[in-house]
């Protein structure tokens, strides 16, 4: 495993993170082995949210029991809290109320006592702003985040999804406050999806902030699993995204041509599209993590399988090619 400091802070964490959105539904006993799994495989830095969760069923009918995820965490983690560092999000609906969505300090001060019991934790190494919230004042969410470090209920703050006019503005508005900074942003960031580069990078690289990855493989289509004419299978992410999928693969489309790059240098690698993929992103020196979004033991195994080796100058730029300019929402 290699490990790395997370941006300009002293914490050092894996370089891949378990993502704990499990899109592809797995039970929480499923989930649990995976996350055991990858604790004990040298990964030291688990990413969750307030609203992740496992499945539900009534019937026929497959429901998200959102907040659970949190509790598979809590699970697995049984004596070993100190050796791993944790996230969590706030900012998703977490119910049917006015206040039970949102960045106010209203539902922030509340959803991390929820997130704290649920976890069975008494701190969260980093909390999350899962997303932008123009409806609070800025002011209000940085300040209830600087309490929360005072409290000692969380170690460190950072955004995802935030634009990096967001994150520059967030940024400056805690200097003004004398507020302790972000230490990292979390955003989507694959082959088939570089717009992170025209902005973000510079502002982490000035401001010596960490890079967590979300969706390093296009959620899956980079593994080669997907192709033109191929409907996804259900209960997989693209299940209901079948016409976007159908774009995205279409024949004669710039992204066949990359998968064809990657499938190459996978082929005379001796590796997967997938550790392929991951490798090119953790190549850039403004990414700290990419997170795995790994439903099982043998898809944490594979990506784990993107580090020990680098990418030659050539392959990279072979990827850089055929995927300049790609900005797919994925």
């Amino acid at each position: 495993m290699e490990y790395v400091n997370l941006g300009k802070a002293g914490v050092k964490v894996s370089r891949i993170a378990l993502g704990l959105g499990f899109r592809g539904r797995p039970t929480d006993t499923e989930a649990q082995q995976v996350v055991e799994h990858a604790i004990d495989s040298g990964i030291n830095f688990l990413d969750c949210a307030n609203t992740y969760g496992m499945n539900l069923y009534y019937g026929r009918d497959r429901i998200r029991d959102r907040g659970s995820a949190e509790r598979v965490l809590g699970r697995a983690l049984k004596g070993k809290r100190d050796d791993v560092v944790i996230t969590t999000k706030v900012y998703g609906s977490v119910g049917g109320g006015p206040n039970y969505g949102g960045l106010s300090r209203y539902h922030v001060m509340r959803e991390v006592e929820r997130s704290l019991a649920r976890i069975g934790t008494d701190h969260l190494d980093v909390y999350l702003l899962h997303d932008f919230d123009d409806s609070t004042p800025l002011d209000e969410t940085l300040r209830a985040l600087d309490d929360l470090i005072t409290q000692g209920k969380i170690r460190y703050a950072g955004c995802c999804n935030f634009a990096a006019w967001q994150a520059c503005k967030a940024l400056w508005t805690q200097d003004r406050l004398g507020a302790d900074p972000f230490v990292c942003v979390q955003n989507p960031y694959n082959l088939l999806n570089r717009s992170l580069e025209r902005e973000m990078f510079g502002l982490v690289r000035d401001r010596g902030l960490g890079v967590m990855v979300y969706s390093p493989l296009a959620v899956g289509l980079l593994t080669g699993a997907y192709g033109p004419g191929v409907a996804a299978g259900g209960g997989t992410p693209w299940a209901g995204r079948q016409e976007e999928l159908a774009s995205i693969m279409a024949e004669g489309g710039a992204a066949l041509a990359l998968l064809d790059v990657v499938r190459g240098i996978a082929r005379d690698r001796g590796k997967t599209m997938a550790q392929v993929s991951v490798n090119w992103v953790l190549s850039h020196p403004e990414v700290s993590v990419a997170i795995s979004g790994s439903d099982t033991v043998e898809q944490v195994d594979d990506n784990l399988g993107a580090l020990g080796w680098t990418l030659s100058e050539s392959e990279i730029a072979r990827l850089n090619e055929a995927s300049e300019g790609m900005d797919n929402a994925v």
